[in-house]
């Protein structure tokens, strides 16, 4: 029989395992460690026995309790649907801005309608609702058809140059390539350009000014601050929709732009593109 090895430092029996000179002590496990090991033993044997965890072919052991999460998640789900069946019947009965007047709809709708945005809008306008090149920011206060409640109902309902609504918002900037001279199209974007910051060419912005007038102003207005009639922007604000610089507007007159946005109310319903209209509002810009 082979000698047992004590370690000489310790005093500790090894196991006869060594690594590169390297011995293992045969320190016994604490008592404690060791049942506490039995004891999760025997718990996950009663565990297994009350509740649902063995898998078989077609479905689990079922448990001595019955317990089903399933079943326990569906009770929740149907108790939290009828605590909101009041709110939704309210909210598919009420004006937008009716339910604007009520703080406790309100806010029904507002959680709601953030829901909704992240399903419906966020692809566009992003999960932060700040937009994007091409896509309308949502956080600030300018708006191209109106910051109001039910402005803005009205455009999530009926979209923006949506042809299968008869509704739609619609307005088009033409191209002006063809009555205007390329010098002509460079002073007014130089005029618009000097309304926010410093042109290329400063010579050309009262040139500009005068094209503007003559040709811009009946939809931007006298001063380019834009009217919501046409859905015209404000070209004074130095905010950007398709892009920002002096040759982004020269670009846009050559070859403009036409976002298209989809109407809502039939794809989501009437209820929800009230929520979506409120909790758009509440985001900071709303008027």
């Amino acid at each position: 029989m082979t000698d047992k090895h004590i370690d000489e430092i310790s005093g500790v029996e090894t196991t006869g395992h060594e690594w590169d000179g390297i011995r293992e002590l045969n320190n016994p496990l604490p008592r404690w460690w060791v049942y506490s090991f039995y004891a999760t033993i025997i718990w996950a044997i009663g565990y297994a026995v009350a509740y649902p965890s063995w898998p078989m072919l077609t479905e689990s052991t079922k448990g001595v309790l019955g317990y089903s999460s399933r079943a326990e998640v569906s009770a929740e789900l149907a108790e939290a649907k009828a605590a909101q069946a009041g709110n939704l019947e309210r909210i598919a009965s009420s004006a937008v801005e009716d339910i604007m007047a009520n703080p406790e709809l309100k806010q029904f709708a507002i959680t709601i309608g953030a829901s909704a945005f992240k399903v419906n809008c966020a692809q566009c306008h992003g999960s932060g609702t700040a937009g994007g090149k091409g896509f309308t920011n949502l956080n600030d206060d300018e708006w191209l058809w109106g910051g109001k409640p039910e402005e803005i109902y009205q455009t999530i309902a009926h979209g923006i140059r949506y042809s299968g609504d008869g509704e739609t918002r619609v307005s088009e900037m033409p191209a002006f390539t063809d009555t205007l001279a390329p010098r002509e199209v460079r002073a007014t974007a130089a005029y618009v350009a000097s309304l926010t910051g410093t042109p290329s060419n400063p010579a050309l912005v009262e040139p500009g000014k005068q094209l503007f007038a003559e040709n811009c102003a009946s939809c931007h207005g006298a001063d380019a601050k834009g009217t919501r009639e046409f859905g015209a922007p404000n070209l004074a604000d130095a905010i950007w929709l398709n892009g920002e610089g002096e040759q982004a507007i020269i670009d846009q007159m050559k070859s403009p732009k036409h976002g298209v946005m989809p109407a809502w109310l039939q794809r989501i319903g009437d209820p929800v593109v009230k929520e979506l209209a409120v909790f758009v509002h509440s985001l900071g810009g709303g008027e």
